[in-house]
């Protein structure tokens, strides 16, 4: 019997992957360019050659510059990077914010995987880390699934250290590589500057997973809120104009406040809504990154 990552993975490969396969690849090879290892041969020497290329041998012997030519090496290394703290849990069942970063997950896998690219995890749960060593096979991606499945339901008691995420994913990717940060960006920490020492050595790309529930109170009077990372419990009275404009209020300032740091740290950030078609959303940041390539 199939298993559920295996289940999903199915779906997804026939709604999503076949939509995307080689567009994801495509908007992300030209950040990534190296010398290769695999030498092609000997051209002439011309303006603006990296003269480290140089056969100075076969220079001497033909009395004119020559350069070393190699295969160009356009292999990605990816670390995904899995937010399973508490607040992640939010949204209605079976499409709440840890389901649609499952799918995320193995979607991305698949992709990456696919173009012969090494594919990693990191799964951060406040106290707790996860890691899945970078693997090319549709085996690896459903390993990618089972260690997401296997993760137990996050437990509250404290807010999720986004900078300790961030820099868990630095100590882990030490060649440079491409991070994708998929996480609601909810929680504690000086963040930004981990995040700026994440993006000078590698390449980070966020995706923003939202639900409703992060961005709008509910008007149906008494209520109890819960802090979705401490597990705190309040009761509020959600028709309260005061408390709704101060909490639309709370909710522009952490948007804002989240866009200013990944727009100083040069990161760009994708919001994904729980509640939209999943490779629509990927389609759409396919485009956006294809558009900031050089």
């Amino acid at each position: 019997m199939a298993t559920a990552p295996e289940r999903l993975l199915l779906r997804l490969e026939w709604k999503v992957v076949r939509r995307l396969d080689g567009r994801l690849q495509g908007a992300h090879r030209t950040a990534h360019r190296g010398s290769g290892i695999d030498f092609t041969g000997l051209r002439a020497y011309g303006d603006g050659d990296d003269a480290r290329h140089i056969d100075w041998n076969v220079t001497a012997r033909l009395d004119e510059p020559h350069l070393r030519v190699f295969t160009e090496d356009r292999e990605l290394t990816v670390w995904l990077v899995l937010d399973r703290s508490a607040s992640m849990a939010a949204g209605r069942p079976g499409r709440g914010k840890h389901d649609v970063l499952a799918e995320l997950a193995l979607v991305l896998a698949r992709l990456f995987g696919r173009g012969g690219n090494r594919v990693g995890a990191l799964l951060f749960d406040t106290g707790t880390l996860r890691v899945v060593p970078p693997g090319t096979s549709r085996r690896h991606a459903l390993r990618i699934g089972a260690e997401l499945e296997r993760t137990s339901k996050a437990r509250g008691g404290s807010t999720t250290d986004l900078a300790e995420m961030l820099d868990a994913a630095g100590r882990l990717a030490r060649r440079r590589a491409l991070v994708v940060v998929l996480s609601d960006f909810i929680g504690d920490g000086d963040w930004e500057r981990s995040l700026q020492r994440l993006a000078r050595q590698h390449e980070v790309v966020a995706l923003r997973i939202v639900d409703t529930a992060d961005d709008v109170l509910p008007e149906a009077g008494l209520i109890v809120v819960e802090d979705a990372e401490t597990g705190e419990q309040l009761v509020v009275d959600s028709a309260d104009p005061l408390l709704r404009v101060r909490f639309r209020a709370a909710v522009d300032a952490r948007d804002t406040r989240l866009e200013a740091g990944m727009r100083r740290a040069g990161v760009p950030v994708h919001r994904i809504d729980t509640d939209r078609d999943l490779a629509e959303a990927l389609v759409e940041v396919v485009a956006r990154t294809g558009d900031r390539s050089p």
